[in-house]
């Protein structure tokens, strides 16, 4: 069996800071030269209609981890909100979580929180953020905005705890690597909301004008298969659009498949193919 390469930050664990520096002065250097126009503008009223809404819980106590750093992650979650809530994504821009939130924490300073490193579930500081980009995504796919970027988690840890969302609706993001981008190609203004409560986050896209349809988003193909000893998953990821008044489908279309490996106990009796069934 041929052993994976390391990576010269492992073998010398103290150039990771250099390393992490010189990656995140190219990602922003990069957006600079790439043509996009990024949405940065904050507008203090919410647009006037409501195009999706979505909410899911703060607390996860099934990480195997102290409680603590599911605090930590609702802080950190709270501040990158701050540069979030009520940004416009005005016609012809693009949003980059990354670029909205590069200074969320320039005055007060994220706290170590649950990130996935290598594969493997570990504490960080701004872990937890990925909750926000798996949320927001979730309420782009709601609308027409056109995906831009998007990267899966590569392996996951705990079962998805999102009941209205299908397997596979996840973004994860890293700063100075991977990104969530999407790009207003209509002539409708959209605003991100980000609200919270005692046990939820709630995450809303507003217009700035009516829309005649909305979209239904659904998950087909669930597979679960063995690959080297390890089980993954495989869905496929369909999005409808459907008339708002006679609820008609207007299109339909394969969005993505999606795959991943799961290091969670699947539930007793989900069938799980060998290599040569799939």
């Amino acid at each position: 069996m041929k052993l994976k390469r390391k990576r010269i930050t492992q073998i010398f664990p103290f150039l990771l800071p250099l390393r992490v520096a010189q990656r995140k002065a190219l990602f922003y250097t990069g957006m600079r030269l790439d043509g996009h126009v990024y949405a940065k503008t904050i507008h203090d009223e919410s647009l006037p209609y409501k195009l999706f809404s979505a909410a899911n819980g703060l607390y996860n106590a099934n990480t195997g981890f102290d409680m603590i750093y599911q605090e930590n992650k609702v802080f950190n979650l709270k501040l990158a909100a701050k540069t979030l809530n009520r940004l416009l994504i005005r016609p012809g821009e693009t949003f980059s979580f990354w670029q909205s939130v590069r200074y969320a924490d320039k005055d007060t300073p994220y706290k170590d929180g649950l990130t996935v490193i290598n594969g493997k579930l570990d504490t960080v500081q701004s872990g937890g953020l990925c909750q926000m980009s798996n949320l927001l995504f979730w309420v782009f796919l709601n609308s027409p905005l056109t995906i831009v970027e998007r990267h899966t988690h590569r392996v996951k840890d705990f079962p998805t705890m999102r009941d209205a969302e299908p397997e596979g609706v996840d973004a994860t993001i890293t700063e100075g690597w991977l990104d969530l981008k999407v790009k207003n190609e209509t002539d409708t203004t959209f605003q991100i909301g980000i609200a919270f409560d005692s046990a939820n986050i709630t995450g809303c896209l507003y217009t700035d004008k009516a829309m005649p349809f909305v979209y239904e988003i659904e998950g087909r193909d669930l597979t679960y298969f063995r690959n080297n000893g390890k089980v993954h998953q495989k869905i496929s990821i369909y999005r409808r659009e459907v008339d708002f008044d006679t609820r008609e489908v207007l299109s339909e279309s394969l969005l993505y498949e999606n795959l991943c490996e799961i290091e969670y106990q699947l539930p007793e009796g989900t069938k799980i193919l060998d290599e040569g069934e799939i």
